[in-house]
C-alpha cells in the first residue's frame, strides 16, 4: 500500500480559534475589505518586524511587483534574472518595460554581479534581482552598481520573508522589496504581498495605485488596479505572525535532517549557506549534478512523493517568449534549471517521512 502524498509544500494555519476571534470582529463591523482595521494592523506589525520600513499590502505578490514597477514612472529595461517563477518576468513586460537577463551564480543561484555591469544601456531604468530559496543576492555589490548608474533596485524578495543580512531586515535593502504572502510561503495570509520601502512619497502613490488609482471621491491622479488586501486575509497574517517562530524551526530541524542525509552523496550538490544571514529554511533544494533529475522526480512520483522542478523552465525560455529570448546567453541558469529538485519542507512534515525521502534519494543516486 503507497504512502500518503507528500507535496512540495503544504498551507501553514493557525489554531482555529485565533482566526475565528478575528472573523467575530469582521463579522460585527461589516467591514470586509478597503483597508479595514485589520489590514491596517497587519500593516503596522509587518512594518515593526522589518525594522520600520514601510509596507503596503497587496492582494498578492504578483500584483505588488507590476505596482511598484509601476509607482516609478519608468520606460526602458529592467536588468532581472531568468531564474525565478513567472511572476517576476510578466510583471516587467506587463508594465510595457523591457526585461534583460543577467546569468546566475552556481553557487546561491542568485544574480551575479560580476556579469551585471556589462548589461547597463542607456536605457536601462531599474535592476529586479531575485533572492532565491531564501539565499540573499549580494546586496552590496547589485547596490553599489546601481548608485554608479543612478539605477533604481527593486528586490523580488517573495523567498525571504523574515530574513536578516548581517543584522539587518532583507527588507531594508534597495528602493523596494516585494514579498509574496501566498498559502505555499513560510508566511501566508491565504493570498497577499507586500511592498516594503523606505520612501514615503512612493508609498503614497502605491497606496493611490492598489486602489483604481484613486485619490479621494473626485480625484483619480493615477490608471490603478485593484489590488487591495481583504480583512480575512489580513487576519489570517495577523495569526500566523504569532506562529512564525515555530513554524521557521521546524523548518530549519527538516532542513537539517536532509542535509545531515544527503551530505555526503556525491551525485548531489546542496544549498549554500553563510553565516551573514538569518535563514527563513522555505526551500530545500538539490542540484543533480551526476545522474538524472528527472529519473530522480518520477522515482519520488511514483512513492507518492511530489517534489518540484523550482525553477523549470527558465522563463526567458517560456513558451510565451519563445520568440523574444535566448535562453542560451544565460548558461549558468538554463544548466541550474535542468538539475534543480525542490524537496518538500514544511512545519507539518514528519521526521519518518524525511528520512524515507533520503532513503529513495540515496537509493536511486
Amino acid at each position: 500500500m503507497k504512502e500518503n502524498k507528500i507535496f512540495v509544500t503544504k498551507a501553514t494555519l493557525p489554531p482555529k480559534e485565533e482566526f475565528l476571534q478575528y472573523v467575530d470582529k469582521i463579522w460585527e463591523s461589516a467591514w470586509l475589505t478597503n483597508m479595514g482595521d485589520v489590514h491596517n494592523q497587519l500593516e503596522k506589525r509587518l512594518s515593526e518586524f522589518m525594522d520600520g520600513v514601510e509596507v503596503v499590502l497587496t492582494v498578492n505578490g504578483h500584483l505588488a511587483l507590476e505596482l511598484a514597477l509601476q509607482s516609478l514612472k519608468i520606460e526602458g529595461e529592467v536588468i532581472t534574472t531568468p531564474f525565478t517563477f513567472a511572476s517576476t518576468t510578466h510583471a516587467i513586460v506587463r508594465n510595457g518595460l523591457n526585461p534583460v537577463f543577467c546569468d546566475i551564480k552556481e553557487d546561491d543561484f542568485t544574480m551575479d554581479p560580476d556579469k551585471l555591469e556589462g548589461l547597463i544601456t542607456k536605457d536601462t531604468k531599474a535592476i529586479m534581482p531575485v533572492h532565491v530559496y531564501g539565499n540573499i543576492c549580494d546586496v552590496e555589490a547589485i547596490e553599489s552598481i546601481a548608485k554608479k548608474y543612478g539605477l533604481y533596485v527593486i528586490y523580488d524578495a517573495a523567498h525571504t520573508f523574515g530574513e536578516r543580512y548581517k543584522g539587518k531586515s532583507v527588507a531594508d535593502f534597495g528602493d523596494m522589496s516585494v514579498f509574496s504572502f501566498h498559502a505555499t510561503k513560510v508566511f501566508n495570509t491565504i493570498e497577499g504581498g507586500a511592498i516594503a520601502l523606505r520612501d514615503k512619497n512612493i508609498r503614497k502613490s502605491l497606496d493611490f495605485l492598489k486602489n483604481f488609482g484613486i485619490a479621494d471621491k473626485e480625484n483619480v491622479p493615477y490608471v490603478g488596479s485593484n489590488a487591495k488586501m481583504n480583512e480575512f486575509a489580513a487576519a489570517m497574517g495577523l495569526c500566523n505572525m504569532r506562529h512564525l517562530p515555530e513554524y521557521i524551526e521546524k523548518r530549519k530541524q527538516i532542513s537539517e535532517i536532509y542535509t545531515e542525509r544527503l551530505s555526503d552523496l556525491k551525485g548531489i550538490r546542496l544549498n549554500k549557506y553563510n553565516n551573514d544571514t538569518v535563514y527563513n529554511y522555505a526551500y530545500f533544494p538539490i542540484v543533480v549534478e551526476n545522474g538524472d533529475r528527472d529519473e530522480l522526480y518520477e522515482s519520488l512520483a511514483r512513492e507518492n512523493i511530489f517534489a518540484r522542478k523550482y525553477f523549470y523552465p527558465c522563463t526567458n525560455a517560456y513558451e510565451c517568449y519563445v520568440d523574444r529570448f535566448d535562453a542560451n546567453l544565460t548558461p549558468v541558469a538554463l544548466d541550474i534549471s535542468k538539475k534543480v529538485l525542490t524537496l518538500p519542507i514544511y512545519p507539518d512534515l514528519e521526521a519518518t517521512d524525511v528520512e524515507r525521502i533520503c532513503d529513495i534519494i540515496r537509493r536511486e543516486l
